[in-house]
This record gives structure tokens, C-alpha cells and sequence, in this order.
């Protein structure tokens, strides 16, 4: 039989190979892994019932601004995608959260301030009529509710959610108006560019578009001009940056082009339209039906996110993330192993 000879003395060990950290590893405890603890564990329970009860205390005292806010949404086709935002938003919030914990007194009183900031600014905005001043005042009274439950840790984790209630309120008339108007200036002169590029004897009288042949000329109404779509779109934009994990560059471009794109598919809306008009008639009812009512689920949605689709692979193969460059030594041989990057 053999026998298993041991190591002489003085012998020196083979020395183990050198573990190189890997960054995407999580660390863990010398007791054990670091248990994830649920939005429905029963720790959980106690902060959330109070958070619930003290968001519906706050609903009811905005009612007031809410039933205006809910006329606007009504009334005004620029905003009639506001029934959405409070949706989005609580997706936002679902996505970042993270369990409360304990909460020093000191992170209690930062909430509290900010609840006070808030109702301060709707007694002001109440006392001197300013709707808009109302409505905004809603946020930062939803961040000290936050603050308040949750410390700042919460407040880390939920502002872009509450932020982005920013999108369902109505813009100010003197900003709309400007805003607007400077739209409808450029789709229809960009539109009228496009229309004599494909060859129609088109020409710009204002924000009127007349083709011979056509009778009366193409109104690119305020409805038209795109404000809309970019409110729908850079709000999109804006959610899509808190979500996805890229580079900050990354994210400050999608949110640059937000408004180009929704002047782009726009502009094709109104060519669109009026070479219906050319080929089928104005008086078509399809043509008034998907121009009028349905260009903005057929045309200019769907577009809107193929761009932004395009955008995103383009950036992709443009920008290279840091943690994915592996370095080599100087004079190093080639063929040789990289050298594993922190």
C-alpha cells in the first residue's frame, strides 16, 4: 500500500493564487448574506399604513387644486394626458423603492420643514390667487410626508417620483403661450421645407400652409403645433432617465432630445396630412378621422419611440462604460491577460 507522505518541515507552502475583487460581486457579512427585506414583510407594515394615511390627509386638503387640475385635463387638449402621470409615478416609486428603516429625530424634522414649506406656499399662492404656484406647492409638501416616514433615505429613493408629478399640471399662460407659439412658427416652416422638397409647390403664409389645388389652406392650429407631444414626451424621457442604468452623459441627451423629436414627428404628422389631403380630398372622413383624432396613437407615438429606440442604440455604440475597458501593462506581450479593472 502507499502511503500519504506529509510535508517535510521548512518545506514552504505553494502560495495561493491572488483573488482579484470582482466590482459587480456584492459583499457580504462575516454573518452571513445580507437578507433583502420585502415591501410586504411585516416590518414594513407600520411605516407604510402611516405613509398612507398621511398622503390621503394631504389629497384631501389639495381637493380644491385637484378638481381644477381635473377641469384642465378635461378641458384642454394639451393636457389631457395628465390622467397618466400620477400612474407613471407610482411606477417610478415602485422601481426605487426601498425599505424604511430606523429614522433619526434630526431626518423627522427635515421632513417636517419640508411639509411646512409646502402648505406655506399654497396659503401664499391661495392668498394672492396664483393657481400654478398651488399646484406645484404639492410636491415639496409630498416630499416632507416622505422625509418624515422614511428619513432621507426615503426622500433619496422617492424624489424622482414625486418630481415627475410635475408633468400633470398645467404650464403657466405666459410660458404656454410663448412656448406655443414658437412651435407653431417652426412646424409649419419646417413642414412647408418639407412638403417642396418632395416636390409640392407649397409656400408658408404664417402658420397657413397653401398648396394649389387644395382650396383652402393647411391651419396648423395651436393643437398642431406640438406642445403636447412634447409634454407627453419629454415626460416619457424624463422616466426613462430615472430607470435605466447608463452613463449621466447618456441620460442628459435623451433628455436634450426630447423636444426635437417631438418636433420631428410633428413635422410628419402635418406632411402627412396634407399629402392625404392632395391624394384622397379634404372632405375624406377616414383622412379627417386618423389626420385629426388618431394621428397621435397611428403617427406620432409610435415614431416618437422609434427615434428614441435609434437614439439609445446609437449612444450604445458610441459611448463605451468605463468598467468594461481592461487595461494592459506597459510592454506587455501581446496575448498576454488583462489587467482586471476596479
Amino acid at each position: 500500500m502507499s502511503q500519504i507522505q506529509t510535508p517535510a518541515k521548512g518545506t514552504p507552502k505553494p502560495a495561493e493564487p491572488r483573488r482579484v475583487a470582482d466590482p459587480n460581486r456584492p459583499i457580504h457579512s462575516p454573518a452571513g448574506p445580507v437578507a433583502t427585506v420585502g415591501i410586504f414583510d411585516e416590518s414594513q407594515h407600520a411605516p407604510l399604513a402611516i405613509l398612507g394615511l398621511l398622503v390621503v390627509l394631504l389629497v384631501a386638503a389639495y381637493w380644491d387644486m385637484f378638481t381644477l387640475t381635473k377641469a384642465a385635463w378635461e378641458g384642454d387638449g394639451l393636457y389631457s394626458h395628465g390622467w397618466i402621470i400620477p400612474v407613471i409615478a407610482l411606477g417610478l416609486l415602485w422601481l426605487r423603492w426601498e425599505p424604511f428603516g430606523p429614522v433619526p429625530m434630526r431626518e423627522r424634522w427635515i421632513g417636517l420643514a419640508l411639509l411646512a414649506f409646502g402648505l406655506s406656499m399654497r396659503l401664499v399662492a391661495a392668498r394672492y390667487i396664483v393657481l400654478h404656484f398651488d399646484r406645484w406647492s404639492f410636491i415639496p409638501s409630498m416630499m416632507g410626508i416622505f422625509t418624515l416616514v422614511g428619513g432621507l433615505n426615503a426622500l433619496r429613493w422617492s424624489w424622482p417620483g414625486l418630481v415627475f408629478l410635475f408633468f400633470m399640471f398645467p404650464w403657466p399662460s405666459k410660458f404656454e403661450i410663448a412656448v406655443l407659439g414658437t412651435l407653431q412658427k417652426w412646424a409649419t416652416a419646417s413642414s412647408t421645407i418639407v412638403l417642396q422638397t418632395l416636390g409640392v409647390a407649397a409656400f408658408r403664409t404664417g402658420n397657413l400652409i397653401s398648396i394649389p389645388g387644395l382650396g383652402q389652406p393647411l391651419n396648423v392650429a395651436e393643437a398642431c403645433a406640438g406642445l403636447r407631444m412634447a409634454t407627453i414626451f419629454g415626460a416619457l424621457a424624463v422616466a426613462m432617465v430615472f430607470v435605466i442604468e447608463r452613463p449621466w452623459w447618456d441620460k442628459f441627451v435623451i433628455l436634450l432630445s426630447a423636444i426635437p423629436i417631438a418636433l420631428i414627428v410633428n413635422i410628419v404628422r402635418i406632411t402627412v396630412t396634407a399629402l392625404c389631403y392632395m391624394i384622397v380630398g379634404r372632405d375624406s372622413y377616414a383622412v379627417q378621422e386618423i389626420c385629426h383624432h388618431y394621428a397621435g396613437l397611428v403617427i406620432m407615438m409610435p415614431l416618437a419611440l422609434a427615434l428614441l429606440w435609434i437614439e439609445l442604440q446609437v449612444l450604445e455604440r458610441v459611448t463605451i462604460p468605463v468598467d468594461t475597458v481592461q487595461l494592459r501593462p506597459v510592454g506587455g506581450v501581446r496575448g498576454a491577460a488583462p489587467v482586471p479593472t476596479r
